[in-house]
């Protein structure tokens, strides 16, 4: 369990010969583990409280079963939505190793530790709590890198003060066969959420999945962006699509995006059969025009430049003038 300190003290290094490895544990190579009093205990994950402005101090242990040495790098990252990330945030960020720098004994943000073959190594590193840390969880991690591989150990830091659960949905958008959404912690607790969808259309109920719990952990503060299916939308329909997330501590937040489903391919070649007969008709009807008349386009007609007009009948009444 870690303790706190009224400073950060520098520790030494810790080897400890291993005896015969486990099968398994030979079979996967090195890995790290949490460490109290010098030996690997089976703690998933290294747990800590602290108020703003204390130090703690904890371990971790890198166990080596193989026939060579191994060197393994040490840092600080970030732990979030499940994931570990590169880059020290939050916890994270407060970690520190025993090192050397400018030939002097300090705390570094990175340490390498060579392991010989068949030993283990008790590492140990102190969080620093800063002062102005708010109340609530802070999710961090260790990282180590060797052997062509990396791996970590989970860091849970509470700071005293009031839970405060919060969650809201946000950016909900559809497209892509997916609904896509954001979803941002926004209290003081690590958060489990769970999912609920539903999409409705003028002719009914398009997607109705009922809530489930989604495969992450949200730290305070944190936003993360997620994208849940939906493969077979209506080819025409309005639809108003609502998302419901929940989760401990009775948080409950929705959000809702509209969209509309139109076949733009029918509707473009339908636009294009139209626009063909359009100007079929204006053809036809163009040349209908032009032929009109008793004579054709070109022709004079009889009797053209005297004063009898065409088609006049000229009576003959016997009058002699």
């Amino acid at each position: 369990m870690p303790y706190a300190l009224p400073a950060a003290r520098v520790l030494g290094l810790t080897l400890v010969l291993l005896g015969a490895a486990p099968p398994a544990l030979a079979a996967e190579g090195w890995s790290v583990v949490p460490a109290a009093g010098g030996a690997a205990d089976g703690r998933p994950a290294v747990y800590a409280e602290g108020a703003p402005g204390t130090v703690l101090q904890d371990a971790v242990s890198v166990l080596n079963p193989g026939a060579r040495t191994l060197t393994v790098r040490l840092r600080g990252a970030a732990d979030s939505a499940s994931t570990v990330r590169e880059g020290p945030v939050d916890a994270g960020a407060w970690i520190a190793f025993a090192g050397r720098a400018h030939g002097r004994r300090t705390a570094v943000r990175e340490l390498s530790v060579r392991v010989p073959a068949h030993t283990r190594a008790d590492v140990p590193f102190t969080l620093g709590v800063p002062a102005g840390a708010a109340p609530g969880d802070h999710p961090g991690a260790i990282l180590a890198s060797g052997g062509g591989r990396t791996s970590a150990v989970r860091v849970r830091l509470r700071v005293p003060g009031p839970a405060l659960p919060a969650l809201t949905v946000e950016h909900v958008r559809v497209g892509g066969g997916r609904i896509s959404y954001d979803l941002v912690n926004r209290g003081t607790t690590v958060l489990v959420p769970y999912l609920a969808v539903h999409a409705g259309g003028v002719f009914g109920t398009l997607l109705d999945r009922g809530p489930r719990a989604l495969p992450v952990e949200l730290p305070p503060g944190r936003r993360i962006t997620l994208h849940e299916p939906w493969t077979d939308p209506p080819a025409l329909d309005a639809a108003e699509v609502r998302l419901t997330v929940t989760a401990a501590g009775g948080v409950r937040s929705t959000g809702a995006a509209s969209v509309r489903f139109v076949p733009w391919a029918a509707v473009a070649g339908a636009g294009a059969a139209l626009a063909a007969l359009g100007a079929l008709f204006a053809v036809r009807r163009r040349g209908r025009a032009g032929g009109r008349g008793p004579w054709p386009r070109g022709r004079r007609a009889r009797g053209e430049g005297s004063d009898e007009q065409p088609g006049r009948q000229v009576e003959l009444t016997g009058a002699v003038s």
